[in-house]
């Protein structure tokens, strides 16, 4: 019965039936109750130092976010991953997959970080967003708050790349605040900053770039839009060669599983052949597995665009 009247109280509801222990106190619940219910075998438990939830069973993710935010106290916002899966980033773990929850307070706060949750203490200001009725840091600002805990460099990559590519985020507010993060120096930013800047909007188009710069083969601009001198429509390179007339397509598994999706690449690239374009194709797999074959293949194509004259294009920024 007790529980259930602690359970039904507007803001156990809102909390996703969780509640911090001055709350019940401040509810009526003497302190010795409190320690009896959460005891081994109790109708509720302890998810977090003066954090209670007031059930049997695991906790659901939503409650495991909503208990690191009670654990922070006011001001705290949600960052880094639990953020990331809030806002549906594809290079970002699931909800149900997010183990550490990251938790963003102002430097004058005082919680520690303790079982799940890390505590992230700033002196920068920032602007918390409602996002699924979760308190969460910018996007941008969540972003790199995950990328210290990324492994690679290609999930480094992934991350930032997937914010510019979908026009979540802009270039040069992505490269701000990784200025005022001052996290320049951390494995992998460096490099995907430049691939940014230089136009990589993708994990495989980086490694693209790596090879042919590791060859010594001329930069291309990288996703550009392509239009004929009278402005008609020709399509977006990966990589573009303007002197040669050159375009590199990386074909993704992921975006051609929908059949629509591979009949629009057929569209462009036989539009670009149209036009007198040389059109090469590859697989991020190719690039992995047959580097060599990748360079020869560019290689080729760019003597043989430089033995003719390329086909005016007008040429854009993409995204």
């Amino acid at each position: 019965m007790l529980s259930t009247i602690f359970a039904s109280t507007e803001i156990a509801c809102t909390q996703q039936g969780l509640l911090t222990s001055a709350q019940l106190i401040a509810m009526g619940c003497p302190k010795s109750t409190m320690s009896d219910r959460v005891a081994e075998g109790g109708p509720w438990q302890r998810l977090l130092p003066r954090v209670i939830l007031l059930q049997t069973g695991a906790p659901s993710s939503q409650q495991r976010l909503q208990a690191a935010l009670l654990h922070a106290g006011r001001g705290a916002c949600l960052t880094g991953d639990a953020a990331l899966a809030l806002y549906e980033v594809r290079a970002a773990p699931r909800l149900e997959q997010v183990r550490e929850v990251d938790v963003l307070v102002s430097q004058d706060r005082s919680p520690r970080s303790v079982g799940f949750v890390r505590i992230h203490r700033t002196h920068r200001p920032w602007r918390t967003l409602p996002v699924q009725r979760l308190p969460c840091a910018p996007l941008v600002r969540a972003a790199l708050q995950a990328v210290p805990y990324r492994r690679t460099e290609d999930e480094v990559v992934a991350l930032l790349a997937e914010l510019v590519q979908n026009r979540r985020v802009g270039v040069e507010e992505l490269l701000g605040e990784v200025r005022d993060a001052a996290l320049g120096k951390v494995p992998g930013v460096a490099a995907a900053r430049d691939g940014l800047v230089a136009g990589v909007r993708s994990v495989a188009e980086a490694e693209a770039r790596r090879i042919l710069r590791t060859a010594g083969i001329p930069d291309p601009l990288w996703n550009r839009d392509l239009r004929l001198p009278d402005g008609a429509w020709v399509g977006r390179a990966d990589a573009y060669w303007p002197g040669e007339g050159v375009a590199l397509e990386i074909d993704s598994r992921s975006w051609h599983l929908n059949p629509g999706d591979w009949q629009d690449t057929m569209t462009r690239r036989n539009r670009m052949t149209g036009v007198g374009l040389i059109v090469l194709a590859f697989s991020p797999n190719q690039l992995r597995v047959a580097p060599a074959k990748f360079v020869a293949s560019v290689r080729a194509a760019l003597a043989t665009g430089a033995g003719r004259v390329p086909p005016v294009m007008r040429v854009g920024v993409g995204g």
